[in-house]
C-alpha cells in the first residue's frame, strides 16, 4: 500500500470505473481531489508487479453542531482481484493512517455508507449508536460510523473516590 501520485490518477479512475461498472464513483474521487476536504496523504492504492489493483480514499466530513470526521468513499478493487483481501488490506492501513496524529479529525470518527456485513470486521458500526446520522436518511444501516483509537499510551480512567473503596 502507499500514497497516490499525481501519475496515479489515470489507473486509479480505471479502477474505481471497473470495480463500480460505471464512472460516477470514478468521477467522485477526480472531483473530491480538487475539493478542500482532501486528504492527501489519506488516498492509498494497492499494486501488484507495479500495476494498481485497489484504491481508497478518506476526506474530511462536517459534523452539525462542530467537529469533523473523516468519509471513507470509495473503496475499490479491480474485479478480477476482490474477494482475495485487498480491500481489507486497504481499509485497514488507512483506518491506521488515520488515527495517526498528523492525520487525525477534530472528532475522531471515520464514517461509511456501505455494507454492515462486510465494514463490521473493522470495527464499524451503525452511525446512530455513536450520534450520527445520515445526510440522507435513504442510506439507513448502510451508513455506519467508527470512532478511532485516542493517540498515544493509554490513559487511565479515575473513577470517584468512593470506588476506591471497593
Amino acid at each position: 500500500m502507499r500514497e497516490v501520485t499525481i501519475a496515479d490518477h489515470a489507473a486509479v479512475h480505471a479502477v474505481v470505473r471497473a470495480a463500480f461498472g460505471r464512472p460516477d464513483e470514478a468521477d467522485l474521487v477526480a472531483a473530491l481531489r480538487a475539493d478542500p476536504a482532501y486528504r492527501p496523504a489519506l488516498e492509498l492504492v494497492a499494486e501488484d508487479r507495479d500495476a494498481i489493483v485497489g484504491h481508497v480514499m478518506l476526506t474530511a466530513a462536517t459534523i452539525d453542531g462542530g467537529g469533523e470526521a473523516l468519509a471513507l468513499a470509495p473503496l475499490a478493487v479491480v474485479p478480477a482481484r476482490q474477494g482475495r483481501g485487498i480491500g481489507a488490506a486497504l481499509v485497514r492501513t488507512v483506518l491506521a493512517r488515520a488515527a495517526e496524529p498528523a492525520h487525525r479529525p477534530d472528532s475522531d470518527m471515520v464514517v461509511v455508507v456501505g455494507d454492515p456485513r462486510y465494514y463490521a470486521r473493522f470495527g464499524f458500526r451503525p452511525g446512530v449508536q455513536l450520534g450520527l446520522a445520515p445526510p440522507v436518511p435513504e442510506w439507513g444501516p448502510a451508513f455506519q460510523a467508527l470512532a478511532l483509537p485516542l493517540p498515544g499510551p493509554p490513559r487511565v480512567v479515575r473513577y470517584a473516590p468512593p470506588f476506591d473503596a471497593c
